[in-house]
């Protein structure tokens, strides 16, 4: 199986994540001073790119480690015992996209609101927990 340097190495992949979140974070707060100031097309515009950080970096991330080729399956293929702790990284995914989905939803109504504003502060907080387990994995494996 190949597996990119990145996905295989622990600070490579502690990288991509930081720098990942990072700029999650910063966009976040950008749409909380929007929404804050009551500046509701610029709270829209922020939450779009927002968004579509989210789906380009951290949720194409996911897909990546969820491939037939991708990080999960290197794991299991080394650590079969590690099946458990795959499906919870999996499900934190899943709760990913599930509120990306419904981002967009709001999104599509032209809203951009508080609602909007937690929704991708859960996905920080889910993000934050997800990117310790699996760096915690990667560094059990000797990434």
């Amino acid at each position: 199986m190949m597996l990119g340097p990145a996905l295989k190495h622990l600070d490579s992949h502690s990288s991509i994540h930081d720098a990942a979140i990072g700029e999650a974070e910063q966009l976040t707060e950008l749409l909380r001073i929007c929404l804050e100031r009551n500046e509701l097309d610029k709270a829209y515009e922020t939450a779009c790119i927002t968004l579509e950080h989210w789906e380009t970096r951290t949720l194409a991330h996911a897909d990546s480690e969820e491939h037939e080729e991708g990080l999960y399956n290197a794991i299991l293929e080394a650590r079969p015992d590690f099946a458990d702790k795959v499906m919870s990284l999996i499900r934190d995914h899943d709760l990913m996209r599930r509120l990306a989905a419904d981002i967009r939803k709001s999104l599509a109504e032209q809203e951009a609101d508080y609602s909007v504003l937690r929704k991708f502060e859960a996905m920080i907080h889910i993000d934050l927990i997800h990117n310790h387990d699996e760096e915690a994995i990667v560094a059990q494996l000797g990434g």
